[in-house]
């Protein structure tokens, strides 16, 4: 009977462990703290996960990557050829923005030109109707 209630018995009672050295309440090592904090700053204050913050972790990690490879050199071929076709793409693409700069450019000054031409022709249509105006007052007095 005394013998199922004993001390020893694994499922009654929780295993620890003490040593010499537990006596103090032990700190966390440098490793599990930065372990636990990263843990924690993938949480928001309402304990959900961030993905934003992940999204941005993971785009600096790629971004981290890409920039050692670079840094390192490349020294496979099909890369290389990757580079020199990207390459002539963003100089296309510079050609590109470039005449359509000039295209916009030349619209821009047309434009100008037109808004000149619309100013004079206002202030000459105002012209002719004070011409218009005093002719008019003129013919009137004369018919009296």
């Amino acid at each position: 009977m005394s013998s199922h209630l004993s001390p020893r018995n694994a499922k009654d009672q929780p295993r620890t462990r003490k040593s010499s050295t537990d006596s103090s309440p032990a700190k966390p090592s440098p490793t599990s703290r930065s372990l636990k904090h990263e843990r924690v700053s993938r949480l928001d204050s309402s304990g959900a996960y961030d993905r934003e913050a992940y999204d941005a972790r993971r785009e600096n990690r790629m971004a981290a990557r890409k920039k050692a490879e670079e840094e390192a050199g490349c020294t496979d071929y099909k890369k290389r050829k990757i580079t020199m076709t990207e390459r002539s793409n963003e100089r296309s693409m510079l050609e590109t923005e470039k005449r359509e700069t000039r295209v916009l450019q030349k619209k821009i000054s047309d434009m100008e030109d037109e808004v000149k031409v619309q100013t004079e022709l206002k202030n000459e249509n105002q012209r002719l109707k004070d011409e218009n105006g005093a002719l008019i007052r003129v013919i009137s007095k004369l018919s009296k």
